[in-house]
């Protein structure tokens, strides 16, 4: 069940800040062969805590690459990300792991599921990286599970359910280790137009619900009516 109090006028959920998510001056190029391309260029945002926020934009507008920045997937050229005021861009290799294992969570277009494994054993993988008590792991999976609306899957492997479905497992497999943050990279881009905005629907109950604050890259017009905020980019700045 989740919980939550204030502290000294900070909101905390299940003993851990709820925090805020911050670029400063980010900037990155790629080289391809001998032409560099600009990716992100003076990069410069906040999300509070709590928020569901639309990240839209062109493809190359730079969408992805600034999810990975934020999440400490990727190093950017020069700036910083901070999450609730820890520099992440200047964290060693292991203190990365140890963020993008426990406190933030991903969801790709891709859904990412492993084939062999029952939609239950899917959300459990995190869990069992992060050594959780085996109790303590089947109820928390069982959970999300049906808080997703699967709870009647739970045995099923990812090729006996729908493209809708199949999001639905990661994004329970992402909240598993109880992340502050999401980060969702075309989360409806194999989906149609009704399972995609269905996707989007959770995404905000999320927030909600779960108190994570969620970063969603997206071609996609639906999420803008539901986002807190709107950020648009064009050839790697924000524009606006």
């Amino acid at each position: 069940m989740t919980g939550s109090e204030t502290r000294s006028g900070q909101k905390v959920i299940w003993g851990r800040p709820h925090w805020r998510v911050e670029a400063v001056d980010l900037n990155h190029t790629y080289t391809t062969g001998t032409h560099e391309v600009p990716a992100l260029r003076d990069i410069n945002l906040e999300v509070p805590p709590g928020r569901l926020v639309a990240v839209q934009g062109r493809s190359g507008s730079g969408k992805t690459t600034l999810l990975n920045m934020l999440g400490g997937l990727d190093r950017p050229e020069s700036g910083s990300v901070m999450i609730d005021g820890d520099e992440i861009t200047g964290m060693g290799d292991d203190d990365l792991v140890d963020i993008r294992r426990h406190k933030v969570g991903y969801i790709f277009q891709a859904f990412g599921l492993i084939p062999i494994l029952t939609a239950l054993e899917n959300v459990q993988v995190p869990l069992r990286l992060a050594m959780t008590d085996v109790a303590e792991r089947e109820v928390r999976s069982l959970r999300l599970l049906e808080m997703v609306g699967l709870g009647d899957r739970v045995g099923h492997r990812p090729h006996e359910l729908s493209g809708g479905e199949q999001q639905r497992v990661a994004i329970a497999r992402a909240l598993a280790n109880r992340p502050a943050v999401l980060l969702a990279d075309e989360p409806t881009g194999q989906l149609d137009s009704r399972t995609g905005r269905a996707i989007v629907d959770l995404l905000y109950e999320v927030v909600r619900n779960e108190d994570v604050t969620v970063i969603m890259a997206t071609h996609d017009p639906a999420p803008s009516s539901l986002a807190d905020q709107l950020i648009t980019l064009q050839d790697g700045r924000i524009a606006g």
